[in-house]
């Protein structure tokens, strides 16, 4: 297969390019470290299998493959990450790819097994994955059944943590419409506190730690 690997981690990509290359045989038509860069390789390369690693220096990957799909709508792709938390299932879920591996398996064995059944037509996830897709699916405080858009938004950025003055100001909205939607995430959501708020939102991964709370 020709394949694009998109990842800024030189020494990953490098036991990526190792793999894919010499091990298994497949055509290496095309590497990205950033999503701009991706923009423009994997459109001119058309490649078989995009090998997209979630964490970029200047975006989320499945943001840049919703715009890559836009071009190349049956884009088969194998996300690779360091994260399997609420946030990023979900969001592999709904991006509907063919693989993910966990950055913290055996990344050369489950690499194998991975691109030969999309090779085949077929789909492989990591049991870490897939153990925390079954978690997410018996969860029924799940941040996507128990909040809408708004108060997912609104959740991330009380993550941050900001102020609801704050928010208001970024999302354009009234302190006291923030001073709402943070009573009925919390409710909805049975936290009692905004420090308890904000450690949701980083656990689930609505928010990206940045500091301990």
């Amino acid at each position: 297969m020709k394949i694009v690997i998109v990842e800024d981690e030189l020494l990953f990509l490098d036991v990526l390019l190792k793999a894919c290359a010499k091990e298994f045989g497949h055509e290496i038509v095309g590497v990205a470290g950033t999503g701009r860069e991706a923009l423009d390789v994997v459109p001119a390369t058309a490649p078989d299998l995009l090998i997209l690693d979630l964490k970029l220096p200047d975006s989320h990957g499945l943001d840049i493959l919703e715009l890559l799909r836009l071009k190349q709508a049956l884009l088969r792709t194998l996300v690779i990450s360091s994260s399997c938390d609420e946030y990023t299932v979900y969001r592999v879920e709904q991006a509907a790819v063919q693989g993910f591996l966990h950055k913290s398996t055996n990344t050369v064995t489950e690499l194998a097994l991975a691109i030969a059944a999309i090779e085949a037509g077929t789909t492989y996830f990591s049991p870490a994955y897939r153990q925390a897709r079954l978690d997410r699916s018996l969860n029924p405080l799940a941040f996507d059944k128990v909040l809408t858009a708004r108060e997912q938004t609104v959740l991330a950025l009380l993550g941050e943590p900001m102020s609801d003055i704050e928010i208001a100001l970024k999302l354009g909205l009234s302190p006291e419409t923030i001073e709402k939607h943070r009573f009925n995430i919390m409710h909805k959501l049975s936290l009692n506190t905004r420090v308890e708020t904000a450690r949701y939102a980083r656990r689930c991964g609505l928010t990206r730690p940045t500091a301990p709370l």
